[in-house]
Formats: C-alpha cells, sequence, structure tokens
C-alpha cells in the first residue's frame, strides 16, 4: 500500500469538495443554532452524508441533533468528530461552523479513499458549548470501539498536545428565613449574608490545593426586594482542575464543605447542584499527535508543540478521549484572535477561514491514512 500515493488522493478528494465544504460552513455561519437545537444544521450535514453513501442513524443518547454516520464495514474505525451549536448573541463564535465543515470533508474524503480497506465515522456531536452530547454518547459506548477520533478546532495559531481542564460545574443555593428588614420582632436569616460569605471563602480555599484549579462564579439570585431579609441566594461556579479525578475526590469535596460550614455559621440551609455535566480533560494520544503534526509539514504548515500540562478551556472531547485514542489540535485561521468574542465570529465566517478549513480536513484525513492496516 502506497501510503503517499493515497495521501494525494486525500488532498485531491478534499479540493474537489471545496465548494461543497465551504458551502457548509457559510450556511452555518448565517443560521446559527443553540445547543440541542441545531435542526438546520444537522440537516444540512445529513444530506450531505447520505448524499455520498453514508448510512446515517439519528437521535443518539437522548439528543435529537445527534446522529452517527459511517461507510465501510471492515479495516480500522476512524470517527471524525462535527460540533455544530453556536452561543447566544455571537454566533460561531468558537467557529463550530468550521469545525463541522473539516470532519465532514476529512470523513468523506478518507471513506473515498480507503475503500473498503476502512470504516469512516462522522459523529454530529451537539451542545457543545452547554451540556456536552459528547458526555452522554461516551458513556453510552458510542466512542468504545474506535481504532481513533479526530477533529480540529480553529485558533489564532497552529497547535497540537496540551490538554484542557476537567469541569463540573455547580449552583450553590443557601435557603434563609424572609423577614421585613425594620421587624422588631423578627429578623430572619439572611440568605445572601450566607452566600455572600461562602463567595469570600472560594479564594482563600483555592490556595489549599496542590493542584491547578479553577473556581470562578457568579451571583444570579440575591433576593427580591431590599427590604426584605433574602430567604434564597444562589450563585453558579465554574470549578475546573487539571483531572477529573482530582476535582471530583478533592477539588468538589472541599467546596461542598464551604458551604456546608457556611450554612451551619449563619443558620442557613445549603444544596449543591451540578447544572451541567462533568467534563473530563483531554488526553491527547502522543501516536496520533505525531502523525498529524507529520501530515502538516506535508501540507507545508508548521504546528507548535503545546507542553502537556497546557491547559486552555474545557470540552467534551475529553470524555472521548478517555475512551479511545484522539486529538483536538488548533488550526489558525487568523491572528490574536480569542475565542467567544465577536472578532472570533466573524474570522469564522471570513474568507480566508474558509480556505483554512480545507487544511483541517486533508490533515486529518491523511492523518487516517496512516492508521490503515
Amino acid at each position: 500500500m502506497n501510503k503517499q500515493a493515497l495521501k494525494e488522493q486525500v488532498i485531491a478528494a478534499i479540493d474537489a469538495m471545496a465548494a461543497e465544504l465551504q458551502a457548509i460552513s457559510l450556511f452555518l455561519h448565517s443560521n446559527p443554532e443553540l445547543g440541542g437545537q441545531e435542526i438546520q444544521a444537522v440537516r444540512r450535514l445529513i444530506q450531505a452524508a447520505a448524499g455520498r453513501g453514508f448510512s446515517v442513524r439519528q437521535n443518539i443518547s437522548g439528543y435529537e441533533t445527534a446522529f452517527i454516520a459511517h461507510k465501510g464495514m471492515c479495516g480500522p474505525k476512524i470517527a471524525f468528530l462535527a460540533e455544530y451549536d453556536a452561543l447566544p448573541g455571537l454566533g460561531h463564535a468558537c467557529g463550530h461552523n468550521l469545525i463541522a465543515a473539516m470532519s465532514w470533508g476529512a470523513a468523506a474524503a478518507f471513506s473515498a479513499v480507503a475503500g473498503s480497506r476502512a470504516v469512516s465515522y462522522f459523529i454530529g456531536c451537539p451542545a457543545e458549548e452547554t451540556s456536552g452530547a459528547k458526555v452522554a454518547m461516551a458513556e453510552a459506548g458510542v466512542f468504545d470501539d474506535l481504532t481513533a477520533a479526530l477533529i480540529v478546532h480553529p485558533a489564532d495559531s497552529n497547535n497540537i498536545g496540551g490538554t484542557s481542564y476537567a469541569t463540573h460545574p455547580l449552583k450553590i443555593t443557601f435557603h434563609g428565613r424572609p423577614a421585613h428588614v425594620a421587624s422588631k420582632t423578627d429578623k430572619g436569616i439572611n440568605a445572601l449574608d450566607a452566600l455572600v460569605m461562602f463567595y469570600q471563602g472560594i479564594k482563600p480555599l483555592r490556595q489549599t490545593f496542590t493542584q491547578e484549579t479553577i473556581l470562578a462564579g457568579i451571583i444570579t439570585q440575591g433576593g427580591t426586594a431590599p427590604n426584605i431579609v433574602p430567604e434564597e441566594a444562589a450563585a453558579k461556579f465554574t470549578i475546573r482542575a487539571l483531572s477529573a479525578d482530582y476535582l471530583e475526590e478533592t477539588v468538589l469535596p472541599a467546596v461542598r464543605r464551604l458551604a456546608e460550614g457556611v450554612a451551619l455559621a449563619t443558620g442557613t440551609t445549603v444544596e449543591t447542584v451540578h447544572y451541567e455535566p462533568l467534563f473530563k480533560e483531554l488526553i491527547n494520544d502522543p501516536q496520533l499527535m505525531q502523525l498529524f503534526q507529520d501530515n502538516m509539514s506535508l501540507l507545508g504548515e508548521t504546528v507548535t508543540l503545546l507542553e502537556p500540562l497546557d491547559a486552555d478551556g474545557s470540552t467534551d472531547v475529553g470524555n472521548v478521549s478517555h475512551r479511545t485514542p484522539t486529538i483536538h489540535p488548533d488550526l489558525g485561521i487568523g491572528c490574536n484572535l480569542v475565542a467567544h468574542t465577536p472578532a472570533f465570529a466573524a474570522a469564522t465566517g471570513s474568507e480566508y477561514a474558509q480556505k483554512r478549513l480545507l487544511v483541517g480536513a486533508k490533515a486529518m484525513a491523511m492523518t487516517a491514512v496512516d492508521l490503515l492496516e
């Protein structure tokens, strides 16, 4: 098997699909949909997959907008992961329009070139920005039998390696007893006082951890009127660490103990609820990293290798990486860009980004070729 010849065929196949891939990306960019509501995006992607002979299953792991498309019967099973949800008020400020197009291009080109020697999977994963469909999909075993899972994320430079923070967001609610602030007989129990005490205790608590952590939150409820002692006060916290084990076994129990101690000291009661599921840390597979980096070099691209503990954000791709060998490299689409900003949203719809998505698709498909037996 001449893998170099197959890679040249992959490059040609993606170049031939350029108009289709760019049209998909721009359609998603012009029609942003929030997580779990990506009806138009899924319809467009499924039509593309079915049109090239992929078998498609929808409604995966409780998500109406999740799907699994595949083509082929034997050999290594390579999955290309698509994301397509947008951000409220910002549109595709994380570049999921580009991710969907890149992964579809890679899946289609790899299938065309590999033929009967492999199975190409194109897996639609909704709601990455919120509940993270990949969490439920991973728990359901969707990724267990794969040889590898590949996804490329837009950024301001080409990078590979590093990790992501494990995160398990927590809502803290203190319950007190209401009263009029001028009452001479009943002073009530101030739930907001308890929440403020808890909030002030978070910073010194963070200093006690031996691994890097992030504890950041906002007060979402602080009372109903200034002349009424708040009966209920609530906050939402994003709580992150470099590993899911440390997060679940050390950080979160400490946060709960702090909340319980504040409740005891103030005469309130407290409840803690995870309002989003656990995103595990990303494990980039070393072999896949090297293959991807080599293929980017073949495409004339330079890629920066990040340190293993270099974490930036959180993603449910981490949960996939705990099930099968995975990579989640970055592809540069412009300079000095920061995700989740209006400038990033504009960049993901630019003419330059539509050209760059072809590079990401090619590098993924070429890496899949390297995995052929």
